[in-house]
C-alpha cells in the first residue's frame, strides 16, 4: 500500500498524488519512521529524500527541492561504508578486486532490489504520471531514493547510525548478492577485453533522448574498436550505458555464464 492509498484508507476518499498537506506530511513520517524503525530529529528529511523531481510539478518547486541532492550525499556515505566493509572483511584482496565487489554493492539494480525488497517504492513522492507508468517500481526510482535515504540518515543522525542502516537493508545479505551474480557490470567486461586487444576505450554516444524532462529515456550506442556493439536505453545515461554494453558482451560472447 502506497502513500496515497493509505491516506485514502484513512480519510475514505479518493487521494491521487497532490500536494501534501502538513497533516499528511507527519502521517507520511510516522509510517515511514514506524517501518524502518528510525527515528528522525529533522522529519523535513525524511520528506525529501522521498521527493522524486517529478513531485515539483505538484509543489512548484524548484529542482534543488527533490531528493537529488541528498542522493548525491548519500551515494559518497554509502561509498565510504561500504568500501571501509570491505576493507576490513578482506584483508588479503587486492584494490581492484575490491572495487570489482564494491561496484556490484553499490550498484543501482542491487540497490533498487534492496529498496523492493522493503517496499521503499510505497514511500516515494511522484506525480500522477510516474505513478501511472510503474514508477514505484523503477530501477532508477527507487535507486535514488535508498541514497537520499541514507543521505538523510547521516544528516539527521551521523555516520555510524547510516552505517547501521547500509549493514542492516545491505551488507548482512553480502554473500547472497554476490553469489546470485545477477548484477555483473557489463561495461567493466567489455572495458577489459578492449584493453587485451590493445583497442582504445570503448565510446559511449547518446543518440537521442526520449520522453519529458521528468520521465527522459535516455539512447545509448556503444562502439568497440570503431564499430557499433551494441545499443541500450534506460531512465538515466548510466542504465542506457550498461544496456549497450551488455548487448556488446553478448554479440561478443564475453559471457560465459
Amino acid at each position: 500500500m502506497n502513500i496515497f492509498q493509505f491516506l485514502k484508507r484513512k480519510r475514505g476518499r479518493e487521494t491521487t498524488p497532490p500536494k501534501l498537506t502538513p497533516q499528511a506530511q507527519e502521517e507520511l513520517v510516522a509510517e515511514f519512521e514506524k517501518k524502518f524503525h528510525l527515528h528522525f530529529h529533522r522529519p523535513e528529511l525524511i520528506i525529501t529524500a522521498l521527493k522524486h523531481r517529478s513531485y515539483l510539478n505538484i509543489t512548484n518547486e524548484d529542482r534543488i527541492f527533490s531528493n537529488e541532492r541528498l542522493e548525491f550525499l548519500g551515494d559518497a556515505v554509502l561509498d565510504l561504508v561500504v568500501t571501509h566493509y570491505l576493507y576490513e572483511k578482506f584483508p588479503k584482496r587486492t584494490e581492484g578486486e575490491l572495487s570489482k565487489i564494491k561496484s556490484i554493492l553499490v550498484s543501482k539494480p542491487v540497490l533498487a532490489d534492496v529498496a523492493n525488497q522493503v517496499s521503499l517504492g510505497d514511500f516515494v513522492l511522484i506525480n500522477w504520471g510516474e505513478e501511472k507508468t510503474g514508477g514505484r517500481k523503477r530501477q532508477s526510482i527507487l535507486a535514488d531514493a535508498m541514497e537520499a535515504i541514507i543521505g538523510a540518515i547521516y544528516l539527521d543522525q551521523g555516520l555510524e547510525a547510516a552505517r547501521e542502516f547500509i549493514h542492516t537493508h545491505l551488507l548482512r545479505n553480502f554473500q547472497k548478492i554476490i553469489k546470485r551474480g545477477l548484477y555483473k557490470n557489463y561495461k567493466s567486461i567489455l572495458l577489459e577485453f578492449a584493453q587485451s586487444k590493445g583497442w582504445e576505450v570503448p565510446s559511449y554516444k547518446v543518440v537521442r533522448e526520449e520522453g519529458p524532462d521528468h520521465a527522459k529515456e535516455f539512447v545509448i550506442e556503444v562502439y568497440v574498436d570503431d564499430q557499433k556493439m551494441g545499443e541500450g536505453r534506460g531512465r538515466s545515461k548510466k542504465i542506457a550505458e550498461q544496456q549497450a554494453a551488455r548487448q556488446a558482451v553478448k554479440k561478443l560472447k564475453l559471457d560465459k555464464k
